[in-house]
């Protein structure tokens, strides 16, 4: 059975159109990566936790914010490059990215070399229209947007 992972979709409605709120992971692998590395805050779950209960943990803890109260609509599964399955809800609401205070996690850097170093799982958030956030987003998640765009409309 493959990995599965489970997030949240945060999005807001500007006069300017919609926008959807996407965080970079920390860490020196993506530290200069940009464009097709944002995702949505989300993370891996094992049974028996729910992957929509999954979905809002992992939105607290790569946010240090609890999700916004409302009706968390489905998104469906995406299958990942990688091969891991990603489950993702929308919720209307708002966060400032300057409010982000991510988990953190240890990490063996440089590799090999027995020195480990704590970074936070998510680096930074941000709010992208969504034609910026299709170029942002990593590919495997990008069918996310259209089907959002759907719900809504």
């Amino acid at each position: 059975m493959p990995k599965q992972s489970a997030g949240i979709l945060l999005y807001r409605r500007r006069p300017h159109g919609l926008e959807v709120l996407l965080v970079h992971p920390g860490g020196p692998f993506w530290a200069k990566k940009d464009d097709g590395a944002w995702s949505i805050p989300k993370g891996e779950f094992e049974d028996p936790e729910s992957p929509l209960g999954a979905a809002l943990r992992e939105f607290a803890e790569e946010l240090g914010a609890d999700p916004p109260s409302g009706d968390p609509r489905s998104l469906g599964s995406a299958g990942q490059p990688g091969g891991k399955v990603v489950h993702a809800w929308a919720l209307e609401g708002d966060f400032d990215p300057a409010d982000l205070r991510s988990n953190t996690f240890s990490l063996e850097w440089p590799p090999r070399s027995g020195r480990r170093i704590e970074i936070p799982e998510v680096d930074r958030a941000s709010w992208f229209a969504i034609h910026e956030a299709k170029r942002k987003m990593l590919s495997g998640q990008t069918p996310f947007l259209a089907t959002l765009a759907r719900l809504l409309t």
